[in-house]
């Protein structure tokens, strides 16, 4: 599904040059759960961007099923976003005036669906993710970790082939971020991929497969490694 060949991402200010990801490979499958694991400002977001098509790439290959992500324009790439990736990010990103239903239904609004498909699509999401009888609720009346439910739902309504996920359980009580990490196993377990950034190794072992990202180089993180802080 995704395959990374000798790339890298490097950042210019004026004369100076920040490589922010060294060169590397990776290879990650359809229906992997994958975690990227490593400490703040080593890199996990810009890999991330770019894996989701919000960022280019410096140098190298990017071939997201089977199409070098460089030949795209922004139109396909947008396109590619709202069709087959779904996002998922610490701050949750819901707008407070929309309720749970509207806030799911935005992005399929895009895709033109027609009301019934819509409504289906967004009852699915919400049932999925134990919420459906608070679809005329707001954010602000959810606690976090709810909250991240509904931003899971907004992404798994469109039935994505890979869900990014930037920190989700960053915000949240370790209770909390349990119930939203077992959420993402189910999802993971139905066939989508789940590619994870976090700095949270308890977290980041729950997936199937973890790699390591530390001052821009990438590694696969053997599960007996000291924890990173």
């Amino acid at each position: 599904m995704l395959v990374m060949k000798s790339l890298a991402k490097a950042f210019y200010t004026d004369d100076i040059k920040t490589q922010a990801l060294h060169p590397f490979d990776l290879t990650i499958q359809q229906g992997e759960f994958v975690s990227i694991i490593g400490p703040s400002g080593s890199g996990k977001t810009t890999f991330l961007n770019i894996a989701g098509l919000l960022e280019t790439h410096s140098s190298g290959l990017y071939t997201l099923d089977g199409k070098d992500v460089a030949e795209l324009s922004d139109k396909q790439k947008s396109a590619y976003r709202n069709e087959k990736i779904g996002f998922v990010f610490q701050s949750f990103n819901l707008i407070p005036e929309l309720t749970l239903y509207d806030n799911v239904d935005m992005p399929l609004r895009y895709r033109r669906f027609n009301r019934e498909q819509r409504h289906q699509r967004i009852m699915q999401a919400l049932e999925q993710i134990g919420l459906a009888t608070r679809k005329d609720h707001y954010p602000t009346q959810l606690s976090g970790g709810q909250q991240q439910r509904v931003a899971i739902a907004r992404a798994i309504a469109g039935t994505p082939t890979v869900i990014f996920a930037d920190e989700p359980t960053g915000n949240l009580d370790s209770k909390m971020a349990q119930g939203i990490m077992s959420l993402l196993k189910d999802i993971n377990t139905s066939g989508t991929s789940v590619i994870m950034v976090t700095h949270d190794n308890t977290q980041a072992t729950q997936a199937n497969r973890v790699i390591q990202i530390k001052d821009g180089q990438l590694s696969e993180y053997s599960q007996s490694q000291q924890a990173i802080a």
